[in-house]
């Protein structure tokens, strides 16, 4: 037997959900390096705004979605599903049904390392997709004795666990253990206030570098190849 299933994520802790939610994600991109879905992967529809959840993830094979009509069933609210294709961009495992699953059961998004399909009509569900685009060339219910449903997957080339904390919005999927995620919000979040102060003394006229530092390190770096 090839198909495997794992445990169900835990929730996103509240406190750490309501820091999130006051968060700019890019912050997160000035203090990790990994976790980055690939800039193909981008926001299909939109109209569940941002999304901020547990990844509940399932890796399917090309042409079979078998997996992931059993998987949407059992995700959970505020989980976003996770979905691996095995590197297949042509068949589209997620459509309006999966799409209206998901709602019904209060997940808070959907990552596709794939194709999706009926864009129109998941928009009026109201459920957020980011994917690498769009096909109307579906997967099928084959059976096919593989895939798995919370287990690690690749998704944009990033490794996700099920659990791991998922960050989208119109710039991009970011994939990060909770644990790391709660050593650094408050960081991030210390400079997303400090970021109007900044933007309001760069209209007055003062340089950035100025402002950050960087003139300064400019300086050094230059005096270090200056002969003595």
């Amino acid at each position: 037997m090839f198909f495997h299933t794992g445990t169900t994520p835990t929730s996103l802790p509240a406190e750490l959900r309501e820091k999130l939610e006051r968060l700019s994600f890019p912050t997160l991109g000035h203090y990790l390096e990994e976790g980055f879905a690939d800039t193909e992967i981008r926001r299909i529809v939109a109209a569940g705004g941002r999304v901020i959840g547990s990844a509940f993830t399932v890796r399917t094979t090309a042409t079979d979605s078998t997996a992931l009509h059993h998987a949407a069933g059992l995700i959970g609210a505020g989980d976003v599903l996770v979905i691996d294709t095995g590197g297949d961009r042509r068949h589209a495992p997620l459509g309006e049904v999966v799409a209206a699953q998901l709602v019904a059961r209060g997940a808070a998004g959907a990552i596709v390392d794939g194709v999706v399909t009926d864009t129109d009509e998941i928009t009026e569900l109201g459920l957020s997709v980011h994917a690498r685009g769009t096909s109307m060339l579906t997967t099928k219910l084959h059976g096919i004795d593989a895939g798995g449903v919370n287990v690690p997957v690749t998704c944009g080339g990033a490794v996700v666990n099920p659990g791991d904390v998922v960050l989208a919005d119109a710039n991009g999927v970011l994939f990060v253990a909770p644990e790391v995620l709660a050593r650094i919000v408050d960081i991030a979040l210390a400079d997303d206030a400090e970021e109007p102060e900044l933007v309001a003394e760069l209209r007055t006229g003062a340089p950035l570098g100025t402002l950050t530092g960087a003139s300064d390190t400019v300086a050094e770096l230059l005096a270090l190849d200056t002969p003595q």
